[in-house]
């Protein structure tokens, strides 16, 4: 059953005005912490808010990731909104509704449990008492801890939770007014960004000149150390002064990057701290058959389809910054820390395109922050390129994942053994006591980069080591971590983080396993998993492909399966594909089965898990970065590709959940499974397996050479 405790949310915010207001006009204000970032997070809590207030979805007003009021709920990340903000919003909605029915009964003399609440107004017998929110409002003082006590509704009684109700945020990007790139001022400064190629690089020298002469119309360039801005009024004319600012300035000096860093050698070469966790029964000695393989994930990027874009003004020493960030308060902060503005920074979130980690929306907002101190009464805003993006974002981190199981007589594992080596996967501002903004490390005086001495903590889902941990029943289960650092390039949370590799490669080699047990690959998974809720996922995927298929292995068509519960507490998804491969793999059809407990909004859910698997096969397939001349060489999507519309196959998902389970994170469960029933299907349409990513033309014809 859904849980009446209070949340963190509502411990770390607890006042019950922080959370809902009651507006002119019959508008119910709704805040929280949680950002949208394509993801349907505010569609998702309007209708939790509506539920449990009883009223229209129509009449409520979002306030999201504002630092000038409402919830400070960290990070939107994690697949955690629902659970921490919709578990907040619920509990505070419904103590508000109790208030009022307690207070209007007090008004009308008449028990409370008479009182029903429909559309804001309080009827009794059918008919209205002339009480409603509104007129009730100010005789409520809102100003109060919430305590959890009032009884939420039980699913058996919701009307709008579980139901398909329209994105609360498409009308405006429809037309065009939705995004902070469509964001207008009447003294508008634009301004872009010459990024340093590698880090510490430093600007020698740049042709001042010959920028202005590209610009055709007065722009200013401002340096200080080794950052470098172009400002104007006229965007297309910084636009070209930018372009070729990028080709005149000569950098001297840093740590470029070598051409192999994209590598797993690379990776393995560079310094590491170990730490090893045993789980389970050791075995007194092993002597059953040994399985082996070496996954690898490379260093790939976000390839948001819209560039980061931020907007700022500095006026009478207050600063307000509009961004697309995934943690308002936290960029608030490290503003404050970084510009010497303690207290008066304002951080107001605007939504942008599709966000899939850290990527450069802080850095951006940083950087027009910056200018702004610099031109105060001014709106400076800064839009970053596609080059930009590539060169200046910070990178999913690449994995090498060894795994080893001993086999006992059952054929099952008596040993497992996991063996992770990535640099960190959590480089956010404010995460390891550092600003996290690559400008700040231009400017004169830098903060000395602090020591960072873990990834993310298991226990908050971990870094490399999410979803390293198998869920599959194990006696003995041991995880390597090897963090990889200091490394000479900027790695944080890209979709997942560890989870996209770690269970491509588990699942990789459970495939693995039950080709050298002889056994049907559901059937070895399914021998080995006892939680039912898994067991029902995988069982329902492998009833919506046909498992097992009539392809012959080797012959060019295969059907593969892969299993997941992402941070092993979220939700379980289960996909399968059907490849075919000659000298590329063609996606005929995928297959999804996800329990997410209480779906909020089903159409919603779905959008999330296909988005997934949409993306989960760009990585698995094409997405790779390259390094050449000390920097990235992929800088755009010619020589970065991602999958096309025309390459997208058929995708079917199910829900196979229980309403009574409580809502469980559902933005990354597809991202790993994904990747391993591709390359499973690949294994079994080859012949023979890939084990490194992406499944690109050159390593099948390598595989299909050898």
């Amino acid at each position: 059953m859904i849980p009446n405790t209070l949340p963190q949310s509502l411990i770390d915010n607890p006042l019950l005005s922080d959370w809902i207001g009651f507006e002119p006009e019959g508008r119910v204000r709704v805040s929280t912490g949680k950002v949208e970032i394509g993801q349907g997070i505010l569609t998702a809590l309007v209708q939790i808010a509506a539920e449990e207030l009883d009223v229209a979805p129509s009449r409520i007003r979002t306030v999201s990731g504002e630092t000038s009021g409402g919830p400070n709920e960290g990070v939107t990340a994690g697949s955690t909104s629902v659970a921490m903000s919709g578990a907040a919003i619920r509990l505070a909605c419904a103590e508000v509704r109790a208030l009022f029915l307690a207070h209007g009964a007090d008004r009308l003399g008449v028990p409370a449990e008479s009182l029903v609440v429909e559309d804001g107004r309080l009827r009794r017998d059918g008919r209205d008492t002339g009480h409603d929110y509104w007129s009730l409002a100010a005789e409520i003082d809102l100003t109060r801890p919430a305590t959890g006590g009032a009884p939420a509704k039980s699913p058996t009684q919701y009307r709008v939770v579980g139901t398909d109700l329209p994105r609360v945020d498409l009308p405006a990007k429809i037309e065009g007014r939705g995004f902070i790139h469509d964001m207008v001022a009447p003294d508008l400064v634009h301004a872009r960004i010459v990024h340093r190629p590698w880090r510490d690089a430093r600007l020698a020298s740049l042709d001042e000149a010959a920028v202005r002469r590209a610009a055709g119309l007065p722009i200013e360039i401002l340096r200080e150390g080794d950052f470098a801005a172009l400002l104007g009024e006229r965007e297309f004319a910084v636009q070209r002064a930018a372009l070729i600012a990028r080709e005149k300035a000569v950098w001297e000096g840093g740590t470029p990057l070598p051409d192999d860093t994209n590598s797993p050698d690379w990776v393995l070469a560079q310094p590491s701290r170990t730490r090893v966790v045993d789980t389970g029964t050791p075995p007194e000695r092993e002597d059953g058959e040994v399985v082996s393989a070496t996954y690898w994930r490379p260093f790939q990027t976000y390839g948001s389809i819209g560039p980061s874009c931020a907007l700022a003004r500095f006026e009478d020493g207050q600063l307000t910054v509009w961004s697309h960030t995934q943690n308002p308060y936290a960029l608030r902060e490290q503003l404050a820390r970084c510009l010497g503005l303690d207290g008066a920074v304002t951080v107001l979130h605007r939504q942008a395109a599709g966000c899939y980690g850290h990527n450069t929306a802080d850095d951006a907002a940083f950087d027009a922050a910056f200018l702004a101190t610099r031109r105060p009464g001014r709106t400076v805003r800064v839009l970053f390129t596609r080059e930009d993006e590539f060169m200046a974002a910070p990178f999913g981190a690449a994995m090498v994942i060894g795994l080893r199981a001993v086999l006992g007589p059952d054929r099952r594992p008596a040993s497992w053994t996991i063996d992770i080596a990535s640099p960190v996967h959590s480089n956010r501002p404010g995460s390891h006591g550092h600003h996290g903004f690559r400008s700040r490390e231009a400017l004169p005086d830098p903060p000395p980069q602090p020591v960072i001495r873990n990834d993310n903590p298991d226990a908050a889902g971990g870094g490399a080591t999410r979803n390293g941990y198998a869920l599959y029943d194990l006696p003995f289960h041991r995880l390597i971590h090897r963090t990889v650092d200091p490394v000479p390039l900027r790695t944080s949370s890209l979709r997942g983080l560890g989870a996209y590799a770690n269970i491509f490669a588990i699942e990789s080699f459970m495939d693995e396993l039950a080709e050298a047990a002889g056994a049907d690959a559901v059937a070895y998974r399914l021998s080995l998993m006892s939680d039912p809720r898994a067991r029902a996922v995988i069982e329902a995927a492998a009833e919506m492909c046909g498992w097992p298929g009539d392809a012959p292995r080797g012959e060019g068509r295969g059907l593969g399966l892969g299993f997941g519960r992402y941070k092993n507490r979220a939700a379980y998804m289960a996909v399968a594909a059907e490849v075919e491969v000659d000298e590329a793999v063609r996606l005929v059809r995928i297959w999804g089965a996800a329990d997410c407990g209480l779906v909020i909004t089903p159409d919603g859910a779905k959008n999330q898990l296909e988005g997934g698997i949409i993306q989960a096969a760009s990585w698995a397939l094409k997405e790779e970065l390259r390094f050449a001349d000390g920097k990235v060489a992929t800088t755009n999507w010619d020589d970065y590709p991602i999958l096309r519309f025309s390459e997208m196959p058929e995708i079917e998902i199910r829900l196979v959940g229980e309403s009574r389970d409580p809502p469980l994170g559902v933005g990354e469960a597809a991202m790993g499974p994904t990747a391993a029933a591709i390359g499973n299907a690949v294994a079994r349409a080859l012949g023979t397996r890939i084990r490194a990513l992406p499944l690109s033309r050159e390593r099948i014809m390598a595989a299909l050479l050898a």
